[in-house]
């Protein structure tokens, strides 16, 4: 128990570092919560103009959701699934931002590189298609996570589909105005 604990609190914490946030005051782009969807991640770092910024926010989120996966594995291995879903949540919900954080896709893709390598490639090739085809980033991330959670649910075991299916849902919550704004044809 104490180890779920632990793994949880620095899971969390490692994922409510806000490197978009971070990094734009660091580059002179002051808040980024004031650029764009006013949201904290790459894809509104991109907004500002600099593909330096987007480049490190994705950058870091990734990583943090890597570095807390790969801790967690390396240490308290049977608790790599938690790990995955707080440093996931702590992104989304960052108790230093009022708990208002991004939509974790970036942090969600360092945390399925390390929980299944073979998944990560499917969700960053099934991202970049849709990207290429469609050109709207929130479709190209919704339709890569349907397609890993469907992978995972025909070719793995239950609880790696449990884990994907539960991102798939939050990224349909995070992407709630997104998918309005499809709807009413007027997403950029």
């Amino acid at each position: 128990m104490e180890s779920l604990i632990i793994v949880t609190i620095y899971s969390y914490i490692l994922g409510s570092i806000p490197f978009g946030l971070i990094f734009s005051k660091i580059l002179g782009f002051g808040d980024i919560r004031k650029i764009g969807s006013g949201n904290i991640g790459a894809t509104n770092a991109l907004r500002t103009g600099s593909k330096k910024l987007a480049f490190l926010t994705l950058l870091f989120d990734v990583g943090k959701g890597s570095l807390a996966v790969f801790l967690t594995l390396k240490y308290f291995n049977e608790h790599s699934y938690t790990s995955a879903i707080f440093v996931y949540l702590g992104h989304i919900f960052p108790l230093w931002l009022k708990f208002k954080g991004g939509k974790g896709v970036a942090t969600y893709v360092g945390v399925i590189l390390l929980i299944n390598p073979i998944l990560f490639l499917v969700f960053i090739f099934s991202w970049l298609l849709t990207a290429k085809i469609l050109k709207v980033s929130s479709v190209s991330a919704l339709v890569a996570y349907f397609i890993v959670t469907t992978a995972s649910f025909f070719i793995y075991d239950q609880n790696i589909f449990l884990l994907n299916f539960f991102f798939l849902i939050f990224s349909i919550y995070t992407h709630r105005e997104n998918i309005k704004r499809l709807m009413q044809k007027i997403e950029k």
